[in-house]
């Protein structure tokens, strides 16, 4: 799943999932209602440093910081850029 970006040293790019649209009671969100996603892709990773392996791979599904990264727009899509340190967790499929 290459996107043409490539992250350098410890850092990794990131595609959001898209919020709920619905509650659990079954409420329909409007889009200012809907919280903004902490779930994602990665898409791409770098190479990792001498002092931090590279831990992550494209495909896995993460949970990171609210106010990680730099979003950038490429090729009609939105992606994030962060380093790998503002993941916190993988989630298991």
């Amino acid at each position: 799943m290459s996107v043409g970006i490539k992250p350098l040293g410890s850092r990794v790019v990131i595609k959001k999932l898209e919020a709920e649209e619905k509650t659990q009671g079954g409420l329909i969100l409007t889009s200012s209602a809907k919280e903004k996603p902490q779930v994602a892709e990665v898409v791409a990773v770098g190479p990792g440093t001498k002092d931090e392996d590279m831990e992550l791979s494209e495909g896995d599904r993460i949970v990171f910081s609210k106010y990680a990264g730099t979003e950038i727009k490429y090729d009609g899509e939105e992606y994030t850029i962060m380093n790998q340190s503002d993941i916190l967790a993988k989630v298991e499929k």
